[in-house]
């Protein structure tokens, strides 16, 4: 995995509203016998992505091409549950660069951090007012 620094990143975002996402959620843990960093990504909240039977579900964002970008904007307490690196892998591996959130686990930001993903904290407010607007307009990250 490449840890380049960035100076300033401007993408388009990719909305997940949910609140209390967990780290079981972000990578199940059938999926955490690699013992490398790479793959993870394409399990990325694979429950959420695909239904019982292993199809996309097209209202999900990830599974949604009119979202794209490396900007995850979640939903209040990203990164909750247990404390395992593997969910930062994920996101990181699925081509995200930054989670955007109103607050993270602590132990889940100390491993994105570690793991070239940028948690970045906004206010409760910038949250809510984000999702009555959201639209593809870019987010830039300095």
């Amino acid at each position: 995995m490449s840890k380049d620094k960035f100076i300033r990143l401007v993408s388009t975002a990719v909305p997940i509203p949910n609140e209390n996402i967990d780290t079981d959620q972000i990578i199940p843990a059938r999926f955490l016998k690699a013992t490398t960093r790479e793959g993870f990504g394409e399990n990325l909240f694979r429950d959420w992505r695909y239904d019982s039977n292993n199809n996309p579900i097209k209202d999900f964002a990830l599974n949604n091409s009119s979202y794209s970008g490396k900007i995850l904007v979640a939903g209040k307490n990203f990164g909750c549950g247990s404390s395992r690196e593997h969910a930062a892998w994920a996101i990181y591996n699925y081509g995200f660069r930054v989670v955007v959130s109103s607050f993270f686990a602590d132990i889940f930001k100390n491993n994105a951090l570690n793991n070239a993903v940028l948690p970045v904290v906004v206010s409760d407010s910038f949250l809510k007012n984000y999702w009555k607007r959201f639209n593809r307009i870019p987010i830039q990250i300095f």
